[in-house]
């Protein structure tokens, strides 16, 4: 129960279950109030040439108050989760309250259409209550969507910050040893490679549609294996393929040597991922690189971006390498 609670807005859920059962509850006074004056069965269905299906009294307020309720918890129960961010609980809980209003608004401009008539075959939905009620819909759902505090609560992120900081306090030097670098291809490739396939696959949607979504696709994935992120910390060495596909992985102590280095991408098979042998490279372009060397014989070649984030890699790399030995040879002793 307690995990429950830490993982939702109380004060969130208690409206969201709430209000459409009070707004029901509502409609449903409301509708019996003037039930004597309202013809048996009612219209629900309306074509050009006037009511088509009927329903009895209790089943349009019945059905009616049940749509109240179900649709208002749907969207507004979306907001009582504290994992989802702020805005996205603002949109819910504004959105939920705009369309548990406007359900009420449809039905009360069923009935207010219905009154004072005889047979519902001559009725007709009230333009004026659908519209007012309507617009007071939208507006309150606006309002209310600003004025909700989607309060920021402790999470287990916020748990993962803390230890990460008091990490860092207790050991100054474990901010130097570690390196997020995102490296990417020039702007330019980015747009000759959109230029070769997404102009053609714009021409080609009409006509066969599976080839410009081929070609699209082709667009992403030549675009994505230009892209890299880099992590160094003291547990090793990875690369990321787009920034989430781990294509390289070597442990601290399993690195020998990394130097910085200026490569050419024809001398490694090209741009993207290469792998020959023993030799690994992910080059995202000619330029600034850093060359790792591993103890089992291994030789991964990696884009750096600049020349001084290139350095800044291998320096890093060698002292988390030395570290690791250190403590190796510490703990064999």
């Amino acid at each position: 129960m307690g995990h429950f609670r830490d993982s939702v807005d109380v004060r969130a859920l208690r409206f969201a279950v709430g209000f459409p059962v009070v707004l029901a509850a509502a409609f449903l006074v409301c509708a019996f109030l003037v039930h004597s004056d309202l013809p048996e069965p009612l219209a629900v269905r309306w074509t050009d040439a006037g009511a088509a299906d009927f329903a009895p009294f209790g089943a349009v307020a019945g059905i009616g108050a049940a749509l109240i309720v179900l649709i208002g918890w749907a969207v507004l129960l979306q907001a009582a989760p504290l994992s989802r961010p702020a805005v996205m609980r603002r949109l819910m809980m504004g959105a939920g309250l705009s369309l548990s209003l406007f359900v009420t608004t449809v039905l009360a401009a069923v009935l207010v259409g219905q009154l004072g008539l005889a047979n519902a075959r001559e009725s007709r939905v009230d333009v004026s209550v659908l519209a007012l009620g309507s617009g007071a819909a939208l507006g309150l759902g606006v309002v209310m969507g600003f004025v909700f505090k989607a309060d920021e609560r402790w999470s287990v992120d916020d748990d993962q910050a803390m230890r990460e900081a008091l990490a860092r306090e207790l050991d100054p030097d474990l901010a130097r040893d570690s390196v997020r670098v995102w490296v990417h291809a020039r702007s330019s490739v980015f747009v000759m490679i959109g230029i070769a396939t997404l102009l053609p696959a714009a021409l080609l949607a009409i006509a066969v549609p599976w080839l410009a979504a081929l070609l699209v696709a082709a667009a992403v994935l030549g675009a994505a294996l230009l892209v890299a992120r880099i992590r160094v910390d003291r547990s090793g060495f990875r690369v990321f393929a787009a920034g989430f596909v781990r294509v390289m992985d070597v442990p601290a102590a399993a690195i020998e040597a990394a130097t910085p280095k200026e490569v050419k991408a024809a001398d490694y098979g090209g741009w993207g991922y290469r792998s020959h042998g023993a030799a690994t490279a992910l080059l995202v372009s000619s330029g600034p690189a850093v060359v790792v060397d591993s103890s089992d014989g291994r030789q991964l070649t990696v884009s750096g971006g600049s020349i001084a984030s290139a350095d800044n890699i291998a320096q890093v790399l060698s002292q988390v390498a030395a570290r690791a030995r250190r403590n190796g040879e510490a703990a064999g002793l």
